[in-house]
């Protein structure tokens, strides 16, 4: 069998869709495990909607993805010449023909259709004519599609999919303008890009009826067809902005890490077994078109929070801070000092425990990534009166010469606490409000060692008074 060769072809015309990036991995895990190339193609064809920071979007939804794909990204639009010269080539070939059919009189056919019951599907008079009966004016090229029989699609998701061929029209290739359509693009980029598969939504599966024509005219080999549904919302309709985030930069920013995003996409009309959470390597591993069903995916916050809290946890300390530390510049965040980002890594331990998110885990870090003074919140503020003040002065001394271990620290509390005839609980509202500001923190402990014996007691002194 030969290389296999898979792309996906975004439009930039605003962000990259959530379902977009399912089908990119998709794509890319087939191509990955097969050892063959992933492409990509922008297809910019629609000049009028495409921007070049919508182009931006999805070069840099794929980069933080982690969908690495070979060579340079192709421009649709720079293609033109190519595309007409294939139309060109079937109207030499007899597979297409020159329509003179103005606006007018196809829309006046269609009407008359419609008031008479027939089917409103175009038949081109210009199908067939002589060339000396072709009048000096404006024309389309249409592709000659077959009028009997059936076009059967052997799809690798959907199965065998026919299509009556009396209910196909003759397509239009070029306009009048002589610029070629999207429908005749596609199919000459995937066949001089070598594409051996095309897997994509099945929003596109009644196109494939009508491009793989283009291949049978052009004597070229069709592609492996795997039309996978559409992702919906919660309720079952298809994903719109009611259902929430729809771009890929959008999950980046609310902290989610691209490795549970793979993962969570992976299991997104695909799966494995009753496997939820697993590694790049398993999914290329696992990953094959059998998998895909054929009913839409629906998404679901819950279970992409919990992939995402799974992978926060999996994830090494330094791999963990690499990526905060991207998250936080993606976001617009000041870089960590060296100090913050040596402690933020001593205490990941702590912070990455029932994390779903980086803000999550960073909101837990709030005690490293902060600086004395320490100003408590109105609820920690509560638990620093008089009696919880005295306790921490007394504290301090002993704190300067406790051997710093979590053991040792844990007996020295113990014993404040029994002399004072109370529980740790009662001093632990006090501790955190004078290492964090705060009455939810991790840890007083962790806390405690994170930060070292000198920033403890200096912000222990501050708060006693």
């Amino acid at each position: 069998m030969s290389q296999v060769i898979t792309r996906i072809a975004p439009s930039p015309t605003g962000f990259m869709h959530i379902g977009t990036a399912r089908t990119a991995l998709f794509n890319w895990l087939y191509a990955r495990a097969r050892g063959g190339k992933f492409l990509l193609r922008i297809e910019d064809t629609d000049r009028s909607r495409s921007t070049p920071e919508a182009t931006q979007a999805i070069l840099g939804g794929m980069e933080w993805l982690g969908f690495d794909y070979d060579g340079e990204a192709v421009s649709q639009f720079e293609q033109a010449a190519r595309h007409a010269e294939v139309a060109h080539a079937l109207l030499a070939k007899d597979a297409a023909y020159k329509c003179f059919a103005t606006q007018e009189e196809i829309a006046a056919f269609r009407e008359t259709a419609k008031a008479e019951g027939r089917s409103t599907l175009y038949r081109s008079p210009w199908r067939g004519a002589p060339a000396d009966t072709h009048p000096d004016a404006p024309y389309v090229v249409r592709l000659k599609m077959p009028r009997e029989g059936e076009t059967i699609i052997d799809d690798a998701v959907q199965g065998a999919v026919t299509f009556p061929n009396a209910n196909l029209d003759d397509m239009i290739l070029l306009r009048s303008d002589g610029t070629p359509v999207y429908m005749l693009a596609v199919v000459v980029d995937d066949h001089d890009m070598g594409v051996t598969h095309v897997i994509r939504g099945d929003d596109h599966l009644n196109n494939a009826a009508r491009q793989v024509q283009i291949y049978h005219a052009m004597g070229w080999s069709v592609p492996v067809y795997a039309h996978i549904p559409l992702i919906h919302g919660p309720d079952g309709k298809k994903l719109s902005k009611r259902h929430g985030a729809l771009g890929v930069e959008e999950y980046r920013d609310m902290g989610y890490p691209a490795a549970a995003m793979r993962n969570y996409l992976a299991r997104l009309g695909w799966s494995h077994g009753d496997d939820e959470f697993f590694s790049d390597a398993q999914a290329q591993d696992w990953f094959d078109l059998s998998g895909i069903g054929k009913s839409p995916a629906r998404f679901d916050f819950k279970k992409l929070e919990n992939l995402s809290g799974q992978h926060i946890a999996a994830t090494p300390d330094a791999a963990l801070l690499h990526e905060i530390s991207s998250f936080r510049g993606a976001t617009g965040s000041a870089p960590l000092p060296q100090a913050q980002a040596d402690m933020l890594v001593a205490g990941m331990g702590s912070l990455k425990e029932r994390a779903k998110t980086y803000p999550e885990l960073l909101e837990k870090a709030a005690y490293i990534l902060t600086s004395r003074p320490i100003t408590p919140d109105e609820k920690a503020a509560k638990s620093l009166d008089d009696v919880s003040r005295g306790i921490l002065r007394e504290l301090t001394p002993q704190l300067q010469t406790d051997s710093w271990t979590r053991e040792s620290l844990e007996a020295l509390m113990a014993r404040v606490a029994e002399a004072h005839d109370t529980k740790f609980g009662k001093l632990a509202g006090p501790l955190r409000a004078a290492l964090a500001g705060r009455s939810v923190t991790p840890s007083v402990f962790d806390m405690m060692l994170v930060l070292g014996r000198d920033e403890t007691i200096a912000r222990i002194s501050d708060a006693a008074g």
